[in-house]
């Protein structure tokens, strides 16, 4: 029998990319299938992770040998300050009942999704694996990021005590086919492609909020898929890794309008509203200890990463996760 792989929330944007991935390189190859393998991407409608039960269950229908967790309940900066309880408490299930749940089952490896909001709000640049728990996160997502810090500590709990093979991956932010598009709740680059869209249909100017001026990595899903792979076949320890392009790759929020405007073929007016907060101007991730263990990795261009993202909801808009239409 081949090994099961189990990836929750995985009709998300990177549970596609790795199906992407997984179905579209060589079988057997460094991030291809492996023979007699099997991959399952579980959706919410399988069973609701915050529920041991349901999450046992799910277990017991597929056997997953191993688990890549990238199920979540996520959302943008307004809803991750309004309802701070609730993004920790629901997080917490859901992360307690699949780690629990692999422990139970004797799956091989698991690995649980992160992010870069788990690092302190006050914390020198760049940010690197060590400097996760040296001071409190962010005060506008506490929850959820406290949530995602508890999975750290308990995988290296699980690993003592039980000897699990358990840990996590933190990406940087994360762009490509089958993102959340919808204005109210996606992050930056959904959110201006699918307001430069409606610019161009509606004849409308596309107005960026802010001075284009703060810098982000950004990182491609079908490469941040590659990584999940590579983590999940060559990757032992239960130290996370922060997995994103370099400090070098960064991209100014106008650099990002600027490639999003010419992949839309958007020719009316376009400009900056600079009475709208800027965010943080940079926090700037190492991608040292990737690159060190993995010994390079080619990352897709950027603006052919945007180029594609943009073809994709452009063709995809009917099925893309839009929102609903205002009345």
């Amino acid at each position: 029998m081949g090994d099961v792989i189990l990836v929750t929330g995985g009709t998300g944007l990177v549970g596609k990319a790795i199906e992407y991935v997984i179905n579209n390189e060589p079988e057997g190859s460094r991030f291809g299938r492996k023979p007699g393998e099997k991959w399952i991407f579980a959706s919410s409608k399988e069973g609701d992770l915050r529920d041991p039960e349901q999450t046992k269950a799910l277990f017991e229908k597929y056997k997953p040998t191993h688990v890549i967790h990238l199920a979540a309940l996520v959302g943008g900066l307004f809803k991750n300050m309004k309802y701070k309880l609730t993004f920790l408490r629901e997080n917490v299930l859901i992360n307690d009942n699949i780690l629990h749940t692999s422990y139970l089952s004797n799956t091989k490896k698991l690995i649980s999704c992160l992010s870069t909001c788990v690092f302190p709000d006050k914390v020198e640049y760049p940010l690197n694996e060590l400097n996760i728990h040296n001071g409190p996160p962010h005060e506008s997502n506490f929850g959820y990021a406290h949530a995602k810090r508890l999975v750290d500590v308990q995988n290296h709990a699980y690993n003592e005590e039980f000897g699990c093979n358990f840990t996590s991956a933190i990406p940087t932010n994360v762009f490509g086919p089958h993102d959340n598009f919808d204005l109210e709740d996606a992050h930056v680059i959904p959110a201006l492609i699918h307001k430069c869209y409606n610019a161009k249909k509606n004849g409308t100017p596309f107005v960026v909020a802010g001075t284009g001026k703060p810098l982000r990595q950004f990182i491609y899903s079908h490469d941040l898929a590659k990584l999940f792979i590579w983590q999940l076949r060559e990757y032992d320890s239960v130290e996370p890794v922060i997995l994103s392009v370099g400090e070098n790759e960064e991209v100014s929020i106008k650099q990002v309008a600027d490639a999003i405007v010419k992949a839309v073929g958007f020719q009316g007016e376009y400009s900056f509203d600079t009475s709208r907060a800027d965010g943080q101007f940079r926090k700037p991730a190492s991608n040292e200890k990737l690159l060190k263990l993995m010994g390079g990795f080619e990352f897709t261009p950027f603006d052919k990463a945007l180029d594609d993202t943009v073809a994709w909801f452009v063709a995809n808009y009917n099925s893309a996760r839009i929102g609903k239409p205002k009345a």
